[in-house]
């Protein structure tokens, strides 16, 4: 039986594109969303936020150079400060947002500078170790405008 040059061609193609993804499958598969983090240190909730986030789907580079500039230069208000502050995609993430939120924020894409969870809320990611117990107190994840209000984005009670 003889072939086409056609089916032959198409064949090879196949082939070719089976052998490239057999070699490297990561480069078929969804990119990881990449978050940029600042903060001190010393800081072991900033820590455990970003494995958090590890744990949730993003990549995560971090920087122990404080978070106080970069909050100002990403501008986010210093009322909706925490310990730590991070960049994704254009949107600034102050403190400890949960995950969720974060791909949330990313499908939605809100006109918005982005999401922050003040203060330092007990239960929220990262500030939800043994040492806390079982203690989970009532936070906000706020959207941040570019005017500097805010809304409720989510409630976590």
């Amino acid at each position: 039986m003889t072939r086409s040059p056609i089916t032959r061609r198409h064949s090879l193609l196949a082939l070719a594109g089976l052998t490239a993804f057999v070699a490297a499958p990561h480069a078929f598969a969804a990119a990881r969303p990449h978050v940029e983090v600042w903060k001190s240190p010393s800081c072991g909730c900033c820590k455990d936020w970003i494995a958090h986030l590890q744990a949730n789907g993003f990549d995560v580079t971090a920087f122990d150079t404080g978070n106080t500039d970069v909050r100002a230069q990403l501008g986010m208000p210093q009322q909706y400060g925490s310990c730590h502050t991070g960049r994704v995609a254009g949107y600034a993430l102050e403190g400890h947002v949960p995950a969720r939120e974060v791909h949330r924020l990313l499908k939605e894409k809100p006109s918005a500078v982005g999401l922050a969870v003040p203060a330092m809320p007990v239960g929220s990611p990262g500030m939800d170790g043994p040492e806390y117990g079982s203690r989970k107190d009532p936070y906000d994840v706020l959207l941040v405008q570019r005017d500097g209000k805010a809304s409720v984005y989510q409630a976590y009670r």
